[in-house]
């Protein structure tokens, strides 16, 4: 989508049951937010999210964690799982 803006800003990512230390947890968001955002721009907002405002939680598909818990890999997981959950 040429020209489309995309402005995405995550104010939390809750992830249960998984432990990163500071830096892999900034990698992780890092990685979140870009991938998210490439999806976006590529293919659109999924039908079924709102376009403007705030959205207060997402609901998301599942991921398969690997052993090594590489963080950027990690939050390109998250980001597809985000944007597949949501009507994609």
């Amino acid at each position: 989508m040429n020209g489309m803006n995309v402005n995405l800003h995550i104010e939390r990512l809750v992830l249960e049951g998984l432990t990163l230390s500071a830096r892999e947890r900034g990698v992780l968001g890092t990685a979140v937010t870009a991938e998210l955002t490439r999806l976006i721009a590529e293919s659109g907002l999924p039908s079924n999210m709102p376009t403007g405002g705030i959205v207060p939680s997402i609901p998301a598909g599942s991921i398969q964690l690997g052993h090594d818990n590489n963080p950027t890999l990690l939050g390109q997981q998250i980001a597809q799982a985000v944007y597949g959950g949501n009507g994609r």
